[in-house]
């Protein structure tokens, strides 16, 4: 699972030194954590655009629908040769085979969000999207997407992250000829997952697997994997997180002692208080699996969307 995925990210936040000042913004977290399961594809929009290092700084002015991108002392415009060179390379990146990008956030290239845009009298406002990101999003509007920032909160790292291992997963399906077989063996792994994100989302795609020959292969497929990542953009909070966790306790129950069963009614309890992070009451049911060898649950990505090693559900 750890292999094969193709991570595009800002050049910049792996150290190298493309900012418009000779600097870098390195991220630690994405290169000596996320970095021992990805393989990084780096863009720097404004260096490959033509821009040189060091070189005068960029902002975004006008409408924040539609702004411009222009040099802040001399005021030159870059707006149609960037969003030209953005639309080209965002093409260009189809063949990478991404499983997500995560952007520079702040920037007027690359901020994926609240990136500030200038009006007439100079006042920001904090409302822009960088040319490119914008460019990337228009062009791959289902990929995981993320920006530096954003990271640091624990709830919305673990989203993107677990985000990044699904699509993997859904581009190794992809990569067989389709089958109604193997998509309902995927759908089967994923429920637990989908459930935790969006109910609704997994309700759809349940009736949509269930009446999978109604639906031509290519169709079917392209439907599925919209409701896939639309319902996992949503993130999972406690209550639906407990709701599983019940819904997990069922499997079990003409097997755990009535202390066992008294246990996890408690640590689950403890989590919904936020006592605990998500790690616990997981850790737990997964030491039950194995004890009553519940083939079902073994086969739930649910129980381990990601590797251990990066600690998401530690804080979560």
């Amino acid at each position: 699972m750890e292999n094969g995925i193709k991570l595009g990210i800002s050049a910049c936040l792996l150290g190298q030194e493309v900012r418009f000042d000779g600097g870098h913004k390195h991220d630690r977290f994405i290169t000596e954590t996320l970095g021992k399961f990805v393989e990084f594809v780096p863009v720097c929009p404004e260096v490959e655009y033509g821009l040189g290092i060091p070189r005068e700084s960029l902002r975004l002015v006008g409408n924040a629908d539609a702004p411009r991108l222009v040099t802040t002392r001399t005021h030159v415009d870059h707006t149609d040769g960037m969003t030209q060179w953005a639309r080209n390379r965002a093409m260009e990146l189809e063949k990478e085979g991404l499983c997500g990008f995560v952007f520079k956030s702040k920037s007027p290239s690359s901020g994926m969000e609240r990136v500030r845009v200038y009006d007439d009298h100079g006042m920001p406002s904090n409302k822009g999207v960088g040319l490119f990101a914008r460019a990337f999003m228009d062009h791959f509007p289902l990929l995981p997407v993320e920006e530096d920032g954003r990271l640091h909160d624990p709830l919305l790292r673990e989203n993107f992250i677990e985000r990044l291992f699904t699509m993997k997963r859904w581009r190794e399906l992809l990569q067989d000829k389709p089958a109604i077989g193997r998509l309902v063996e995927f759908h089967t792994r994923h429920k637990l997952l989908m459930m935790a994100h969006s109910p609704k989302h997994y309700r759809e795609m349940g009736k949509l697997v269930a009446d999978a020959k109604k639906h031509p292969l290519t169709e079917l497929y392209a439907t599925y994997e919209t409701l896939l990542l639309e319902g996992l953009k949503l993130k999972a909070s406690v209550a639906k997180n407990s709701n599983v966790l019940t819904h997990l306790m069922g499997y079990f129950k003409k097997d755990l002692s009535k202390d066992e069963k008294a246990e996890l009614l408690e640590i689950f309890d403890s989590y919904r208080r936020g006592y605990v992070p998500l790690i616990v009451p997981i850790t737990l049911i997964n030491h039950y699996v194995r004890k009553y060898g519940q083939p079902y649950l073994k086969e739930q990505f649910y129980l381990q969307p990601h590797p251990l090693e990066l600690k998401l559900r530690n804080h979560v």
